[in-house]
Protein backbone atom coordinates (compact mmCIF):
# COMPACT_ATOMS: atom_id res chain seq x y z
CA UNK A 1 0.00 0.00 0.00
CA UNK A 2 1.36 3.44 -0.89
CA UNK A 3 1.93 6.32 1.50
CA UNK A 4 -0.82 8.28 -0.29
CA UNK A 5 -3.32 5.48 0.26
CA UNK A 6 -2.36 5.02 3.89
CA UNK A 7 -2.65 8.72 4.68
CA UNK A 8 -5.98 8.92 2.87
CA UNK A 9 -7.27 6.05 5.00
CA UNK A 10 -5.95 7.76 8.12
CA UNK A 11 -7.75 10.99 7.15
CA UNK A 12 -10.97 8.96 6.90
CA UNK A 13 -10.44 7.62 10.40
CA UNK A 14 -9.46 4.08 9.40
CA UNK A 15 -7.22 2.08 11.75
CA UNK A 16 -3.72 1.58 10.39
CA UNK A 17 -2.08 -1.82 10.35
CA UNK A 18 1.49 -2.52 11.53
CA UNK A 19 2.44 -2.85 7.85
CA UNK A 20 0.98 0.61 7.23
CA UNK A 21 3.09 2.05 10.05
CA UNK A 22 6.23 0.44 8.64
CA UNK A 23 5.53 1.99 5.25
CA UNK A 24 5.14 5.41 6.85
CA UNK A 25 8.40 5.02 8.75
CA UNK A 26 10.27 3.89 5.64
CA UNK A 27 8.77 6.08 2.94
CA UNK A 28 6.73 8.91 4.45
CA UNK A 29 7.98 12.47 4.08
CA UNK A 30 7.79 14.36 7.35
CA UNK A 31 5.81 17.29 5.95
CA UNK A 32 3.03 14.96 4.81
CA UNK A 33 3.19 12.80 7.92
CA UNK A 34 3.04 15.86 10.13
CA UNK A 35 0.08 17.34 8.29
CA UNK A 36 -1.86 14.08 8.52
CA UNK A 37 -0.99 13.72 12.21
CA UNK A 38 -2.08 17.31 12.89
CA UNK A 39 -5.43 16.57 11.23
CA UNK A 40 -5.80 13.41 13.32
CA UNK A 41 -5.07 15.40 16.47
CA UNK A 42 -7.72 17.96 15.54
CA UNK A 43 -10.35 15.22 15.35
CA UNK A 44 -9.72 14.14 18.95
CA UNK A 45 -8.94 17.41 20.74
CA UNK A 46 -9.70 21.12 20.49
CA UNK A 47 -7.55 22.11 17.50
CA UNK A 48 -6.92 25.64 18.74
CA UNK A 49 -5.79 24.74 22.26
CA UNK A 50 -2.55 23.35 23.65
CA UNK A 51 -2.50 22.25 27.27
CA UNK A 52 0.22 22.17 29.91
CA UNK A 53 0.60 21.07 33.51
CA UNK A 54 2.11 22.91 36.48
CA UNK A 55 4.00 20.30 38.43
CA UNK A 56 7.38 19.37 39.87
CA UNK A 57 9.59 16.41 39.12
CA UNK A 58 11.28 15.15 42.30
CA UNK A 59 13.84 12.37 42.17
CA UNK A 60 13.59 11.08 45.74
CA UNK A 61 16.69 8.85 45.40
CA UNK A 62 19.40 8.15 42.85
CA UNK A 63 20.33 4.76 44.32
CA UNK A 64 19.76 1.98 41.81
CA UNK A 65 20.96 -1.57 41.21
CA UNK A 66 19.66 -1.94 37.63
CA UNK A 67 22.65 -0.41 35.78
CA UNK A 68 20.89 0.66 32.57
CA UNK A 69 23.45 1.53 29.90
CA UNK A 70 21.68 4.78 28.96
CA UNK A 71 21.45 6.23 32.50
CA UNK A 72 23.98 8.68 33.94
CA UNK A 73 21.77 9.60 36.90
CA UNK A 74 21.92 6.52 39.10
CA UNK A 75 24.54 5.69 41.74
CA UNK A 76 25.12 2.23 43.21
CA UNK A 77 24.51 1.66 46.93
CA UNK A 78 27.33 3.07 49.03
CA UNK A 79 28.53 5.53 46.37
CA UNK A 80 29.61 8.88 47.86
CA UNK A 81 27.07 10.70 45.64
CA UNK A 82 24.17 8.38 46.51
CA UNK A 83 21.24 10.03 48.30
CA UNK A 84 17.72 9.62 49.62
CA UNK A 85 15.95 12.95 50.12
CA UNK A 86 14.92 13.76 53.68
CA UNK A 87 11.43 14.87 54.63
CA UNK A 88 12.83 18.35 55.20
CA UNK A 89 14.27 18.52 51.69
CA UNK A 90 11.04 17.21 50.24
CA UNK A 91 8.98 19.73 52.22
CA UNK A 92 10.94 22.65 50.76
CA UNK A 93 10.35 21.38 47.24
CA UNK A 94 6.65 20.76 47.86
CA UNK A 95 6.11 24.19 49.39
CA UNK A 96 7.78 25.76 46.35
CA UNK A 97 5.49 23.75 44.08
CA UNK A 98 2.40 24.92 45.95
CA UNK A 99 3.61 28.54 45.70
CA UNK A 100 3.76 28.13 41.90
CA UNK A 101 0.17 26.88 41.78
CA UNK A 102 1.20 23.30 41.10
CA UNK A 103 -1.38 20.54 41.01
CA UNK A 104 0.85 17.46 40.68
CA UNK A 105 4.14 16.11 41.97
CA UNK A 106 6.00 13.47 39.96
CA UNK A 107 8.09 11.25 42.24
CA UNK A 108 10.62 9.00 40.55
CA UNK A 109 13.83 7.37 41.68
CA UNK A 110 15.93 4.27 41.19
CA UNK A 111 15.62 0.65 42.25
CA UNK A 112 16.83 1.08 45.83
CA UNK A 113 17.59 -2.33 47.37
CA UNK A 114 16.98 -1.32 51.00
CA UNK A 115 13.84 0.83 51.02
CA UNK A 116 10.80 -1.22 51.99
CA UNK A 117 7.25 -0.73 50.75
CA UNK A 118 6.26 0.79 54.09
CA UNK A 119 8.74 3.63 53.43
CA UNK A 120 6.92 4.54 50.21
CA UNK A 121 3.51 4.21 51.88
CA UNK A 122 4.55 6.51 54.72
CA UNK A 123 5.92 9.01 52.19
CA UNK A 124 2.65 9.11 50.24
CA UNK A 125 0.52 9.45 53.37
CA UNK A 126 2.71 12.28 54.65
CA UNK A 127 2.45 14.15 51.35
CA UNK A 128 -1.31 13.60 51.10
CA UNK A 129 -1.87 14.87 54.61
CA UNK A 130 0.36 17.93 54.26
CA UNK A 131 -0.39 18.89 50.63
CA UNK A 132 -3.86 17.47 49.89
CA UNK A 133 -4.25 19.88 46.97
CA UNK A 134 -1.29 18.32 45.10
CA UNK A 135 -1.75 14.96 43.42
CA UNK A 136 1.03 12.36 43.72
CA UNK A 137 1.88 10.58 40.48
CA UNK A 138 4.76 8.42 41.51
CA UNK A 139 7.23 5.71 40.58
CA UNK A 140 6.92 3.70 37.34
CA UNK A 141 6.16 0.12 36.27
CA UNK A 142 9.80 -0.80 36.78
CA UNK A 143 9.90 0.75 40.24
CA UNK A 144 6.71 -0.89 41.53
CA UNK A 145 7.86 -4.23 40.09
CA UNK A 146 11.11 -3.75 42.02
CA UNK A 147 9.14 -2.97 45.20
CA UNK A 148 7.24 -6.24 44.71
CA UNK A 149 10.50 -8.18 44.34
CA UNK A 150 11.94 -6.64 47.51
CA UNK A 151 8.79 -7.51 49.47
CA UNK A 152 8.17 -10.88 47.82
CA UNK A 153 4.55 -10.00 47.03
CA UNK A 154 2.56 -9.54 43.78
CA UNK A 155 2.71 -6.24 41.91
CA UNK A 156 -1.08 -5.99 42.26
CA UNK A 157 -0.73 -5.92 46.05
CA UNK A 158 1.96 -3.24 45.84
CA UNK A 159 -0.22 -1.01 43.68
CA UNK A 160 -3.27 -1.47 45.93
CA UNK A 161 -1.26 -0.54 49.02
CA UNK A 162 0.28 2.49 47.33
CA UNK A 163 -3.13 3.63 46.06
CA UNK A 164 -4.57 3.32 49.58
CA UNK A 165 -1.69 5.47 50.83
CA UNK A 166 -2.37 8.24 48.31
CA UNK A 167 -0.91 7.24 44.95
CA UNK A 168 -3.04 8.88 42.23
CA UNK A 169 -1.11 7.96 39.11
CA UNK A 170 1.56 5.66 37.74
CA UNK A 171 3.78 7.47 35.19
CA UNK A 172 4.94 5.60 32.11
CA UNK A 173 8.69 5.75 32.64
CA UNK A 174 10.88 2.76 31.99
CA UNK A 175 9.18 1.71 28.76
CA UNK A 176 12.04 2.77 26.48
CA UNK A 177 11.33 0.30 23.63
CA UNK A 178 8.83 -2.44 24.47
CA UNK A 179 10.77 -5.16 22.69
CA UNK A 180 12.83 -7.62 24.71
CA UNK A 181 15.65 -7.85 22.16
CA UNK A 182 16.25 -4.12 22.68
CA UNK A 183 15.77 -4.34 26.43
CA UNK A 184 18.24 -7.24 26.70
CA UNK A 185 20.87 -4.99 25.15
CA UNK A 186 20.28 -1.64 26.88
CA UNK A 187 18.78 -2.63 30.26
CA UNK A 188 19.20 -6.38 30.86
CA UNK A 189 18.36 -6.13 34.59
CA UNK A 190 15.15 -4.17 34.05
CA UNK A 191 11.69 -5.67 33.81
CA UNK A 192 10.68 -7.25 30.52
CA UNK A 193 8.07 -5.94 28.12
CA UNK A 194 5.33 -8.15 29.59
CA UNK A 195 6.07 -6.86 33.09
CA UNK A 196 5.76 -3.22 32.05
CA UNK A 197 2.46 -3.88 30.30
CA UNK A 198 1.10 -5.92 33.21
CA UNK A 199 1.88 -3.19 35.74
CA UNK A 200 -0.04 -0.72 33.58
CA UNK A 201 -2.89 -3.18 33.12
CA UNK A 202 -3.21 -3.42 36.91
CA UNK A 203 -2.97 0.36 37.29
CA UNK A 204 -5.84 0.82 34.83
CA UNK A 205 -7.97 -1.62 36.82
CA UNK A 206 -7.36 0.48 39.95
CA UNK A 207 -8.28 3.72 38.18
CA UNK A 208 -4.82 5.25 38.44
CA UNK A 209 -3.85 7.92 35.93
CA UNK A 210 -1.20 6.55 33.58
CA UNK A 211 0.86 7.67 30.61
CA UNK A 212 2.54 5.63 27.90
CA UNK A 213 6.07 6.52 26.87
CA UNK A 214 8.58 5.64 24.16
CA UNK A 215 12.28 6.45 23.85
CA UNK A 216 13.88 6.12 20.42
CA UNK A 217 17.50 6.20 19.30
CA UNK A 218 18.99 3.04 20.81
CA UNK A 219 19.63 1.51 17.42
CA UNK A 220 16.21 -0.16 17.35
CA UNK A 221 14.64 -1.10 14.03
CA UNK A 222 11.44 0.34 12.60
CA UNK A 223 9.83 -3.06 13.17
CA UNK A 224 10.68 -2.85 16.86
CA UNK A 225 9.20 0.63 17.07
CA UNK A 226 6.01 -0.61 15.46
CA UNK A 227 5.81 -3.53 17.90
CA UNK A 228 6.10 -1.02 20.75
CA UNK A 229 3.21 1.04 19.38
CA UNK A 230 1.12 -2.06 18.68
CA UNK A 231 1.50 -3.26 22.26
CA UNK A 232 0.40 0.12 23.59
CA UNK A 233 -2.59 0.25 21.26
CA UNK A 234 -3.64 -3.29 22.18
CA UNK A 235 -3.48 -2.58 25.91
CA UNK A 236 -5.39 0.66 25.42
CA UNK A 237 -8.14 -1.21 23.57
CA UNK A 238 -8.28 -3.81 26.35
CA UNK A 239 -8.37 -1.32 29.21
CA UNK A 240 -11.02 0.88 27.61
CA UNK A 241 -13.18 -2.19 26.94
CA UNK A 242 -12.82 -3.47 30.51
CA UNK A 243 -12.74 -0.27 32.56
CA UNK A 244 -13.78 2.58 30.28
CA UNK A 245 -10.34 4.13 30.71
CA UNK A 246 -6.71 3.55 29.88
CA UNK A 247 -3.63 5.68 29.28
CA UNK A 248 -4.31 9.40 29.50
CA UNK A 249 -1.57 10.28 27.00
CA UNK A 250 1.41 9.15 24.94
CA UNK A 251 4.76 10.94 25.04
CA UNK A 252 8.03 10.08 23.33
CA UNK A 253 11.52 11.50 23.20
CA UNK A 254 15.00 10.66 21.94
CA UNK A 255 17.60 8.88 24.02
CA UNK A 256 20.16 11.28 25.48
CA UNK A 257 23.43 9.39 25.09
CA UNK A 258 26.26 11.92 25.21
CA UNK A 259 27.76 10.87 28.55
CA UNK A 260 26.52 7.30 29.07
CA UNK A 261 28.01 3.87 28.23
CA UNK A 262 25.34 3.38 25.58
CA UNK A 263 26.91 6.07 23.38
CA UNK A 264 29.94 3.90 22.61
CA UNK A 265 27.73 0.91 21.80
CA UNK A 266 25.65 2.95 19.35
CA UNK A 267 28.79 4.22 17.61
CA UNK A 268 30.33 0.74 17.41
CA UNK A 269 27.19 -0.49 15.68
CA UNK A 270 27.59 2.27 13.12
CA UNK A 271 24.34 3.94 14.18
CA UNK A 272 23.49 7.57 14.78
CA UNK A 273 21.44 8.61 17.82
CA UNK A 274 18.01 9.86 16.84
CA UNK A 275 17.87 13.60 16.12
CA UNK A 276 15.15 16.18 15.75
CA UNK A 277 13.86 15.00 12.37
CA UNK A 278 13.58 11.40 13.53
CA UNK A 279 11.77 12.54 16.68
CA UNK A 280 9.23 14.51 14.66
CA UNK A 281 8.65 11.63 12.25
CA UNK A 282 8.12 9.30 15.18
CA UNK A 283 5.54 11.46 16.93
CA UNK A 284 3.62 11.85 13.65
CA UNK A 285 3.53 8.09 13.01
CA UNK A 286 2.55 7.49 16.64
CA UNK A 287 -0.40 9.90 16.41
CA UNK A 288 -1.65 8.18 13.26
CA UNK A 289 -1.21 4.65 14.61
CA UNK A 290 -2.35 5.19 18.22
CA UNK A 291 -5.89 6.05 17.21
CA UNK A 292 -7.24 5.27 20.70
CA UNK A 293 -5.10 7.88 22.50
CA UNK A 294 -6.64 11.32 22.86
CA UNK A 295 -3.53 13.15 23.98
CA UNK A 296 0.05 13.20 22.73
CA UNK A 297 2.70 15.25 24.51
CA UNK A 298 5.65 17.16 23.11
CA UNK A 299 8.98 16.85 24.95
CA UNK A 300 10.66 20.25 25.32
CA UNK A 301 13.11 19.02 28.02
CA UNK A 302 14.80 16.62 25.61
CA UNK A 303 14.19 18.23 22.21
CA UNK A 304 14.33 21.91 23.06
CA UNK A 305 11.67 24.58 22.75
CA UNK A 306 11.84 25.09 18.96
CA UNK A 307 11.37 21.39 18.11
CA UNK A 308 8.63 21.05 20.73
CA UNK A 309 6.77 23.92 19.08
CA UNK A 310 7.02 22.16 15.71
CA UNK A 311 5.71 18.99 17.38
CA UNK A 312 2.50 20.89 18.17
CA UNK A 313 1.88 20.94 14.39
CA UNK A 314 2.75 17.25 13.96
CA UNK A 315 0.27 15.48 16.21
CA UNK A 316 0.93 16.76 19.74
CA UNK A 317 -1.75 18.66 21.64
CA UNK A 318 0.05 18.98 24.99
CA UNK A 319 3.24 20.87 25.85
CA UNK A 320 4.13 18.83 28.91
CA UNK A 321 4.81 20.24 32.34
CA UNK A 322 6.80 22.97 34.04
CA UNK A 323 8.84 20.31 35.92
CA UNK A 324 10.68 22.94 38.07
CA UNK A 325 13.71 20.64 38.10
CA UNK A 326 15.12 17.77 36.04
CA UNK A 327 17.94 15.46 37.12
CA UNK A 328 17.91 12.40 34.86
CA UNK A 329 18.14 13.23 31.14
CA UNK A 330 20.23 16.32 31.92
CA UNK A 331 22.97 14.12 33.36
CA UNK A 332 23.01 12.06 30.17
CA UNK A 333 24.17 15.07 28.17
CA UNK A 334 20.93 16.91 27.45
CA UNK A 335 21.64 20.63 27.12
CA UNK A 336 18.11 22.07 27.02
CA UNK A 337 16.29 23.88 29.82
CA UNK A 338 15.25 21.87 32.87
CA UNK A 339 12.33 24.06 33.99
CA UNK A 340 9.89 26.53 32.49
CA UNK A 341 7.73 28.96 34.41
CA UNK A 342 4.01 28.82 33.69
CA UNK A 343 4.14 32.27 32.05
CA UNK A 344 6.98 31.15 29.76
CA UNK A 345 5.03 28.04 28.84
CA UNK A 346 2.09 30.21 27.79
CA UNK A 347 4.33 32.41 25.63
CA UNK A 348 5.87 29.45 23.84
CA UNK A 349 2.46 27.92 23.13
CA UNK A 350 1.21 31.24 21.78
CA UNK A 351 4.29 31.59 19.60
CA UNK A 352 3.38 28.24 18.07
CA UNK A 353 -0.09 29.56 17.21
CA UNK A 354 -2.30 28.10 19.93
CA UNK A 355 -4.26 29.18 22.99
CA UNK A 356 -2.55 27.89 26.16
CA UNK A 357 -4.62 26.14 28.80
CA UNK A 358 -3.51 24.82 32.17
CA UNK A 359 -4.75 21.28 32.84
CA UNK A 360 -4.63 18.70 35.59
CA UNK A 361 -3.22 15.18 35.35
CA UNK A 362 -6.37 13.80 33.69
CA UNK A 363 -6.52 16.62 31.15
CA UNK A 364 -9.35 18.53 32.76
CA UNK A 365 -8.91 22.20 31.80
CA UNK A 366 -8.32 24.37 34.87
CA UNK A 367 -7.82 27.70 33.12
CA UNK A 368 -7.63 28.96 29.54
CA UNK A 369 -5.49 32.00 28.74
CA UNK A 370 -7.36 33.57 25.84
CA UNK A 371 -6.67 37.22 25.19
CA UNK A 372 -3.57 37.34 27.35
CA UNK A 373 -0.77 38.97 25.32
CA UNK A 374 2.64 37.35 25.19
CA UNK A 375 5.44 39.60 26.55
Amino acid sequence: MTVDTILARARDGARLSPEDALTLYREGEFIRLGAAAHAARARRTDPGTVTYLVDRNINYTNVCITDCLFCAFYRPPGHPEAYVLSRGELAVKMDELRAEGGTRVLLQGGHHPDLRLSWYEDLLRWMRDRWPDIEADAFSPSEVTHFAAVEGIPVADVLRRLADAGLAGLPGGGAEILDDDVRDEISPKKLRTAGWLEAMRLAHALGLATTASMVIGFGETWEQRVRHLQRLRDLQDESIARHGRGFTAFVSWTAQLDTVPMSGLVRRKGLRPAGAQEYLRNIAVARLFLDNFDHHGASWPTQGVAIAQVALHAGCDDYGSTMMEENVVSQAGNATLCAILSEEMQIQIREAGFVPAQRDTRYNILRRFEGVPAV
